[in-house]
């Protein structure tokens, strides 16, 4: 079997470790003897339905937001949200979700527009939300490290990630972490958020592999006794 992992703006949105989910999810397919192609989508690129089967979207500072957000209102943009219709798992993490909401304002410049994947909002807000993060959701308790000023609200009707044990979440305010549509998620775990969490990686290689060969998958159990030793060891951190 075969995934291409599609890398959007990797460029110009990528802090706090977040390559290291593309490699988590590399190693974890290629341990199984699943082929894996990374395939680098930034400005410029043409980004095509089948192209990817599994999408990668890290944070940014507002300078790279305001670039990305330009080329997002194009094809790219349009291609992304279709192919999260049709199935296709995704992760994004903190700047890249605020962009795949409805909108992003920051302080001082315009609104700047999102895909609309999430049916969600970000303002900017006047204080950082630093330190790890414990939240939970339907995959256990995940971990993750947070650092952000935005307040992202979700709209009703929206499925949150995960809730908040330790932390602050979308907004520090009503306790929701992230959202998820179909098999896209979003949220403001850095860290790198998977190599911490490995059955919400699998889950997302699964996800992939069904949508692509159109049949149940079962992936092979692989040792995570590192992964876990590194899970227990970002929770013990708040005891």
């Amino acid at each position: 079997m075969k995934l291409a992992i599609g890398y959007l703006y990797g460029d110009l949105m990528n802090i706090y470790g977040d390559i290291g989910n593309i490699i988590a999810l590399k190693k974890r397919a290629e341990w199984r003897k699943i082929d894996i192609e990374v395939k680098n989508i930034s400005i410029g690129s043409k980004l095509k339905k089948g192209d990817v089967d599994i999408f990668f979207f890290g944070g940014g500072q507002d300078q790279a937001q305001e670039l990305v957000s330009r080329d997002l209102l194009g094809s790219n943009g349009s291609v992304i949200k279709q192919e999260i219709e049709r199935g296709a798992p995704l992760l994004s993490i903190c700047g890249g979700y605020q962009l795949l909401g409805e909108y992003y304002k920051p302080h001082n410049n315009p609104k700047l527009p999102g895909v609309g994947l999430f049916p969600a909002y970000t303002i900017a807000g006047d204080n950082r939300m630093i330190g790890n993060i414990i939240i939970e959701s339907m995959f256990g308790k995940l971990v993750g490290f947070e650092n952000h000023s935005g307040k992202t609200y979700l709209k009703q009707g929206a499925v949150p990630l995960g809730m908040v044990v330790k932390g602050f979440g979308n907004n520090g305010e009503d306790q929701t972490e992230g959202c998820i549509h179909k098999n896209a998620i979003g949220c403001y775990m850095h860290g790198s958020l998977l190599p911490k969490n490995p059955k919400l990686a699998d889950w997302l290689l699964k996800k992939a592999l069904e949508v692509k060969y159109q049949k149940e998958i079962n992936l092979e159990p692989l040792d995570d006794t590192l992964e876990v030793q590194a899970h227990n060891a970002a929770i013990k951190k708040f005891e």
